[in-house]
């Protein structure tokens, strides 16, 4: 299942200036380098032994595990060029803004004689940058995917169905199932 969390984190990996290391042993020696050279601490942060870290890092080990492999691509990723991470979100959320495609069922509160039966919609449109650091705001504070969503939302809600106030007043939109879902910046 598609989530805004992932999708947020996917957009802003298209801003980086420079592939992410490939091999075990190039993100091994990656995350060594980002722990102060320290191979214990890397090997606490993946739950494996501080030896077998030193054998990726010298290539003796070239394939792991599938778990660990997960495990050890999501770590590089998360450390991978934060400052030009940063500055995606930081032109996203003050002058680009940011690109919604979205599939979904959209529901609506609505005033009295107008449906408010739900249907699937999709939606591809521009959100003002005031959305876009709202929903990054909220994902880095560590808030739940049910929030992010009813953020995505409302910023929707605000853009596409009241055209930015000039209709539709007082509509609330609510998107319940979610089919796909991208971000671009």
């Amino acid at each position: 299942m598609v989530t805004v969390a992932e999708e947020l984190e996917r957009a802003v990996q298209g801003a980086f200036t420079r592939p992410v290391p490939k091999s075990a042993g190039a993100q091994m020696r990656y995350l060594v380098r980002q722990h102060q050279h320290s191979t214990r601490q890397v090997a606490e942060l993946l739950g494996i032994s501080q030896r077998t870290v030193e054998r990726y890092v010298n290539n003796q080990i070239k394939k792991p595990r599938p778990q660990l492999a997960d495990r050890l691509g999501a770590e590089v990723l998360a450390r991978w060029q934060p400052q030009i991470r940063a500055r995606a979100r930081q032109a996203a959320a003050t002058s680009g803004g940011i690109m919604i495609d979205v599939q979904g069922r959209f529901g609506y509160t609505a005033a009295g004689g107008s449906t408010d039966q739900s249907r699937v919609r999709h939606l591809t449109l521009p959100l003002p940058p005031h959305h876009a650091a709202r929903l990054f705001q909220a994902q880095q504070d560590g808030v739940d995917e049910d929030d992010l969503r009813q953020i995505a939302a409302e910023a929707l809600g605000e853009v596409y169905f009241r055209d930015r106030g000039r209709r539709a007043h007082g509509l609330e939109v609510k998107l319940t199932d979610l089919v796909d879902l991208r971000f671009d910046l």
